[in-house]
């Protein structure tokens, strides 16, 4: 689906948090080429509201009570007489199985909360912008969530952020960080496996433990907060969480880089 020029990308947001729903109304909102037409609080109202309104795009989340996201997912597939909206699907850690399954129903793109919600503007635009949905849903599915391109050099822009943030470079974890980073760029699942499969391969590259990988990670991310810039860290992370009260996990801090890296790919 491919916005025309001076209208505005209609979008459907579904979540049963309505704090988390009012915070993305009034940010998109607040975009001129963005429009909210429908709010909705379960599965089933995002149903309705998506075969009534006819959105460009569906914010979701992917556990709701009623209908959950993979339900809205089946019931938009299953459509024959209607353009089929794009899909960013909200998830958490812990639902690796279930995103899978989002996947192979052709889910647009991830993205994991917390979030920046000027990336989620970016994904947006990127996304009604692109040409329609492929007919293989998987194939459409892996290609939103890991392709990143080859415009910018990743792994300067990576150390450049690091630096903003405020990572020693002469600490373990700032090189366990910058690889995990430019690893889930690759291949997006590894946030799936974080303990099984990333750690594991960070610390063969090393000759180390993966639990020295892991904590590594968590010395260089409490050090940032300790000796950081505060706004640069609020300009990143503080869309979604209070910095002065809470540090992101291992896994939240990785992905929202990534994620980040992935965005600047896509629209260089």
């Amino acid at each position: 689906m491919i916005k025309k020029m001076g209208r505005k990308i209609k979008i459907v947001v579904a979540d049963d948090n309505r704090n988390l729903c009012q915070m993305l109304q009034d940010f998109l909102q607040s975009q001129d080429d963005l429009e909210v037409i429908g709010i909705a609080y379960n599965g089933v109202e995002a149903w309705d509201l998506i075969q009534s309104q006819e959105p460009d795009l569906v914010i979701i989340d992917l556990v709701m009570p009623s209908l959950d996201g993979l339900g809205v997912l089946e019931r938009i597939n299953g459509r024959t007489t209607a353009s089929r909206p794009k899909v960013i699907m909200l998830t958490a850690f812990g639902q690796e199985s279930l995103t899978h399954q989002a996947m192979i129903l052709g889910v647009d793109y991830f993205i994991l909360k917390p979030f920046d919600l000027e990336i989620l503007g970016k994904r947006i635009r990127s996304l009604t912008q692109s040409a329609p949905s492929s007919s293989t849903p998987m194939t459409s599915a892996v290609n939103a969530v890991t392709n990143a391109g080859t415009s910018v050099n990743l792994g300067a822009e990576v150390t450049n952020m690091m630096h903003q943030i405020g990572i020693p470079a002469h600490v373990k974890g700032y090189q366990y960080i910058r690889d995990a980073i430019l690893m889930v760029v690759e291949d997006v699942s590894l946030l799936g496996a974080v303990t099984k499969e990333l750690y594991p391969a960070i610390a063969k590259k090393y000759d180390t433990a993966p639990s020295r990988v892991e904590r590594g990670i968590r010395h260089a991310i409490e050090l940032a907060w300790e000796r950081g810039h505060t706004e640069t860290l609020k300009r990143i992370f503080g869309y979604s969480m209070n910095i002065e009260r809470q540090k992101p996990t291992n896994s939240e801090f990785v992905a929202l880089l990534a994620d980040k890296l992935r965005v600047m790919s896509k629209v260089s």
